[in-house]
């Protein structure tokens, strides 16, 4: 029974290609191996711009949902800060004499005394 050549891994990992090829030619092991690396670089060569693809539609929509929740979020903070929206429907700041509540000069709730 032959020993099996161990030396593929590492001269896949550390040496040139050109003395690869050379020990390929020579070893029928390493070159079985060889063979089955060629096959599954050649089915992930194939599979790639699927996945590439793929990637690019999630990539979109993720995108597309942090802008609408910042958006969101932004124009939230803005309505409470500045009023923006009663801005855009009244076309100015509702105040509490618009609402029909009793205030002062200074825009303050009126209480009776």
């Amino acid at each position: 029974m032959s020993e099996k050549c161990e030396k593929f891994e590492a001269l896949f990992t550390f040496s040139d290609e050109k003395e690869l090829l050379e020990h390929i030619e020579q070893c029928e092991d390493c070159r079985k191996e060889y063979e089955k690396m060629q096959k599954v670089s050649a089915l992930i060569k194939e599979v790639k711009p699927k996945f590439k693809k793929n990637n690019l539609v999630y990539l979109k929509a993720a995108c597309a949902m942090l802008m609408v929740m910042v958006c969101g979020i932004s124009a939230n903070v803005m309505d409470e800060q500045y009023g923006i929206f009663d801005v855009i429907r009244y076309g100015d700041e509702l105040t509490m004499s618009d609402l029909g509540i009793p205030t002062d000069s200074y825009g303050l709730i009126q209480v009776d005394e």
